[in-house]
């Protein structure tokens, strides 16, 4: 690839969805690119990049996008995370919410649905303790492909195997040929939408959780402020924040600190969470 057309694209992927490619991801850039390019008619990438430049065309440039920034997902991932949802989270939640009874969580860039999914059954398996209580699972993601596959609920052997408990896979899967469809009462306690994480996030709402695992790392630190920044003004100021393993607000934001104790979750700084809360809620 011409040094002149990975900057181009590169660029062009910034822009659009905040990935930062490194020179020596040029590899990465051909072999997800050139079969956008052969669905598209296109012969090669110095092709597709002149088509690019030419027309802007808008299904191409979703295309060219959706295949950069698509990752990997997996069930329980990590489990820490969730055993702190269901053992802090979500009691701290519920004590200081009597009165709405009303719990909303993001999970923000959530791919093929494993990471909401799994909150849901974790949240099923609570049962009688969420008796009378509305709690929202909106996930969001850029790539309209993931999103419809995250919709239809149907997982091959391989991606059911990744960290889901035998136990859920029996109780909240039925194996149809070779997928297992996850059930419908579980799917219903999601709802996708497609939003772009440079986006401004109040159109999605207020929330008290917000899911924004392994994304962060493909971010420039700019970049990484500006998301930050934005969703400290949408989170509750008793709520949570969760980012990756390999994630952290430290030298980014000083909106946010860690929650002691308990890695990988954040929580409003002192001086944040002392500012009222929007109360707009947004019917997703």
């Amino acid at each position: 690839m011409k040094p002149e057309d990975f900057d181009f694209l590169s660029t062009l992927l910034k822009e659009r969805s905040g990935l930062v490619l490194a020179r020596d991801k040029g590899y990465l850039l051909e072999s997800r690119l050139l079969p956008v390019a052969r669905r598209h008619g296109i012969k090669g990438l110095d092709e597709l990049v002149t088509s690019v430049r030419m027309r802007r065309d808008a299904t191409l440039l979703r295309d060219i996008t959706e295949a950069m920034t698509t990752n990997e997902s997996l069930f329980f991932r990590d489990i820490k995370p969730f055993e702190i949802f269901k053992t802090k989270v979500l009691p701290d939640l519920m004590a200081g919410r009597q009165s709405s009874r009303t719990i909303r969580v993001w999970c923000a860039a959530s791919s093929s649905g494993q990471e909401p999914y799994s909150l849901a059954m974790l949240l099923k398996e609570e049962g009688a303790k969420l008796a009378n209580w509305r709690i929202e699972v909106v996930a969001t993601d850029i790539s309209v492909e993931m999103l419809e596959k995250a919709k239809a609920g149907s997982y091959s052997q391989f991606e059911v195997q990744r960290g889901l408990p035998i136990n859920l896979l029996m109780k909240y899967f039925k194996q149809i040929g070779d997928k297992w469809q996850i059930d419908n009462a579980i799917r219903g306690m999601v709802k996708y939408r497609e939003f772009n994480l440079l986006e401004d996030p109040a159109t999605l709402g207020n929330f008290d959780v917000i899911f924004c695992r392994n994304v962060l790392i493909y971010f420039d630190q700019p970049t990484k402020t500006k998301v930050l920044d934005r969703m400290s003004r949408i989170l509750a100021p008793d709520g949570f924040l969760y980012l990756g393993g390999a994630e952290t607000v430290i030298g980014v934001t000083e909106r946010f600190q860690p929650l002691q104790g308990y890695r990988g979750v954040y929580c409003l700084s002192s001086g944040q969470a002392t500012q009222p809360a929007p109360m707009a809620r947004v019917a997703v």
